[in-house]
């Protein structure tokens, strides 16, 4: 068996919903008729507080179709500066909805509020509009944001008339994290897109919540893109028990990503971000000098351990479904001796 460790996006369903997918009763959801689809949007809305959810191929698509239904062509949004929808999707806020974007620091999830309010455009004719807020929680950095951050962002942004989409593609584990229900942090968003394909297993889907109108313009938008599924319901199966059965588990991703950063702490030269260890992810810095890249990923791969290489000098590692304390430990001792073999 492979240790796989590159994301949580590697998760596979569970039997329970191989088998809900089987059986799931189904019809054309561009139509509107699918009732298993119809299901899990009722679901997905009522558990996030908000009047109406559209379920979407991805997290990347559930942003993307966000930008494209609360704004304009030509206008700017304003957003992290490590955020996934600046750093890991194509551009596709400039490809797809013309919007220019313009990042807000985030510190180890922190946001600086009084910087934000000076961001907002005034009305001048050089200018282009505001026609956004992008928050992230939890960051694909690894920290999450406190909901007192967040719920400045939304009473500032509400005041100027600039809506916020909330891309919690990870909510789940932020909402762990913070020790909040999740509808609180919903709370502090016009929108928010939440992925089931993560650590919750569920093989495809995102979904976008926000208001009844909202949703009913995204829906003309997911078609626009290319989004408009038929017979969605057997995916949409495994994303009932995604939400119904898999939220209350990653707490132990939680609890692994913190063991295996101690584990790799006791490798020589090995530094691991202790400020980014909210959720399920370890980033470290390993030097070249003590391994180089292709030579620990080749290693481990031979011994069915999966990892991804650097990206800005850093290594990152996510605990998952199907991932053990056992399975750390042989990672670990996997990586000791590989350095050893170098010298």
């Amino acid at each position: 068996m492979w240790i796989d460790l590159r994301s949580d996006t590697v998760t596979q369903p569970t039997e329970a919903m191989r088998q809900a997918m089987a059986h799931a009763e189904v019809g054309d959801d561009v139509y509107g008729d699918d009732p298993t689809v119809n299901q899990l949007e009722k679901l997905t809305s009522d558990l996030f507080g908000k009047e109406a959810a559209l379920f979407v191929p991805s997290g990347t698509f559930g942003n993307q179709l966000a930008i494209m239904t609360h704004t304009q062509r030509g206008d700017e949004i304003l957003l992290g500066d490590d955020c996934h929808i600046l750093m890991h999707e194509v551009g596709g806020a400039a490809v797809l909805s013309g919007v220019q974007t313009r990042t807000f620091p985030t510190n180890s999830g922190h946001i600086d509020i009084e910087k934000l309010k000076r961001m907002i455009r005034g009305d001048d004719i050089h200018f282009p509009a505001t026609g956004l807020i992008c928050m992230e929680n939890a960051q694909s950095s690894g920290a999450v944001v406190s909901l007192e951050d967040m719920q400045s962002v939304y009473r500032h942004a509400q005041s100027k008339h600039v809506p916020v989409h909330i891309d919690g593609a990870r909510i789940f584990n932020a909402g762990i994290a913070l020790g909040v229900d999740v509808k609180e942090i919903a709370a502090c968003g016009d929108s928010v897109n939440v992925c089931l394909s993560k650590g919750l297993c569920a093989p495809v889907g995102s979904m976008l919540v926000g208001t009844s109108d909202f949703i009913h313009r995204a829906r003309k938008n997911r078609k626009l893109m290319g989004g408009g599924l038929r017979q969605a319901g057997i995916l949409a199966a495994a994303g009932i028990l995604a939400l119904t059965e898999m939220v209350s588990r990653l707490g132990d991703d939680h609890k692994n990503a913190r063991y295996l950063a101690a584990r790799l702490e006791e490798i020589e030269s090995c530094h691991v971000d202790c400020n980014r260890l909210a959720i399920n992810m370890v980033f470290f810095t390993l030097p070249e000098s003590v391994i180089g890249e292709s030579a620990l990923i080749e290693s481990l791969a031979s011994m069915k351990i999966r990892i991804n290489g650097q990206e800005d000098g850093e290594y990152r590692f996510v605990t998952n479904y199907g991932v053990t304390v056992d399975d750390i430990d042989r990672v670990v001792t996997t990586m000791k001796n590989s350095i050893a073999n170098c010298f």
